[in-house]
């Protein structure tokens, strides 16, 4: 796409936003209800094949301009931009890692968004620690029999497939080597989706526990047609899954900043309006001030992604300050808003409850420090 078609389409996803989520995020939110009008909407702008290659069938989109359109769904209601960084996590493996074959048979019904795909890979023992995950998959004539469970899975339950993660050489040394990617469509057969996870925020969307209990998959639906690279593939991914959720937290912390400085014009106490006091200034402008920061270094990280570099330092440094830019940002808002942001009346208790997930999310921030860490120790080795 080019400029003129990358502004359209971020304008077109801010009216969708503006006029047919902001009415009705926080009434399905604080119901923990599934939107499946707005999601069926987002099939329709094209989201679900934001960032798959224009060659099958999706909008090919840069990922500047896909941290744009994720960053206003997030403004109008964080779980709809978790929608679609899970199906988009799995599609940009298959683009990226997959077959021609695999590629042709998955990536156009996904772009739009008639196969629906989430990421499998945490589990309730590993979360950060990939290699650390359990579920394996044995060779079995023309199928892969995949044993195993897996936690906090997203569109596990309205999606129709997952890229999953499971060890088809459990005694490789290292671990990660042993770790490879599937493209599982749900059947009958299974996998069981068991439970939907109560959570104190992220709400309405399916979140999931997996269970897969002797799961038959083709060998044909083993990502890239070769066992040991699921480390490498999902890595790669994840760099995708930062900047979306690094993007998130730009949008969500955007909307608290609009809500705190609409109120602080409008709420009048010691005979003017609360903005005219200095304190308050003080946070408003501290407010603005990261949330600026936070959206530059999301850009700066979608910039190198676009250019074909590794952007893991990038990634997780956007990541780490926009998630928490986002929690303090919340905070403040809540704040400036006094006893009203701490009712359900006005959306700041949503940005607030909402505002975690981005520091977990994605490898927790204390994983990305590390990973910050190490890579500025590999740039400045001497």
């Amino acid at each position: 796409m080019d400029e003129g078609q990358d502004r359209d389409i971020i304008d077109a996803v801010r009216r969708f936003v503006d006029r047919e989520v902001v009415p009705v995020a926080s009434d399905l939110e604080h119901r923990d209800e599934y939107p499946h009008a707005l999601v069926a909407r987002m099939k329709e702008l094209g989201l679900f094949g934001a960032t798959i290659p224009v060659e099958h069938g999706g909008l090919g989109v840069s990922f500047g301009t896909y941290a744009r359109l994720m960053e206003e769904l997030s403004r109008g209601w964080m779980s709809l931009a978790g929608v679609i960084n899970s199906h988009l996590i799995m599609a940009y493996i298959i683009a990226h890692h997959g077959t021609a074959e695999q590629k042709e048979r998955f990536l156009p019904a996904m772009a739009r968004g008639e196969k629906r795909g989430g990421l499998a890979l945490t589990e309730p023992h590993a979360g950060s620690d990939v290699q650390s995950i359990r579920t394996v998959a044995k060779r079995s004539g023309g199928d892969y029999v995949l044993s195993g469970s897996k936690m906090f899975i997203t569109n596990a339950r309205h999606g129709t497939m997952l890229a999953v993660a499971a060890k088809t050489d459990p005694a490789a040394k290292p671990a990660y080597a042993g770790i490879s990617m599937f493209a599982v469509e749900k059947s009958e057969r299974g996998p069981t989706v068991s439970r939907n996870l109560k959570k104190l925020g992220y709400k309405g969307i399916d979140t999931c526990e997996v269970l897969f209990e002797d799961v038959a998959v083709p060998a044909a639906n083993l990502i890239g047609e070769r066992e040991g690279q699921g480390f490498k593939q999902v890595m790669s991914a994840l760099e995708v899954g930062r900047i979306n959720v690094a993007a998130r937290a730009v949008g969500v912390a955007q909307a608290a900043f609009e809500s705190a400085i609409r109120y602080s014009q409008q709420r009048v106490a010691f005979g003017k309006p609360i903005c005219q006091h200095q304190a308050v200034q003080l946070t408003l402008a501290d407010m603005a001030t990261r949330l600026e920061a936070a959206r530059l270094l999301v850009a700066n990280a979608a910039r190198k992604k676009d250019e074909g570099e590794r952007c893991d330092l990038e990634a997780g440094m956007a990541k780490l300050f926009a998630s928490e830019a986002c929690a303090k940002i919340s905070l403040d808002a809540m704040r400036v808003l006094g006893g009203y942001g701490f009712t359900v009346e006005f959306p700041v208790e949503r940005f607030y409850r909402d505002a975690p997930l981005m520091m977990i999310g994605e490898g927790t921030n204390e994983i990305q420090a590390l990973v910050i860490a190490r890579r500025l120790l590999e740039i400045h080795a001497i």
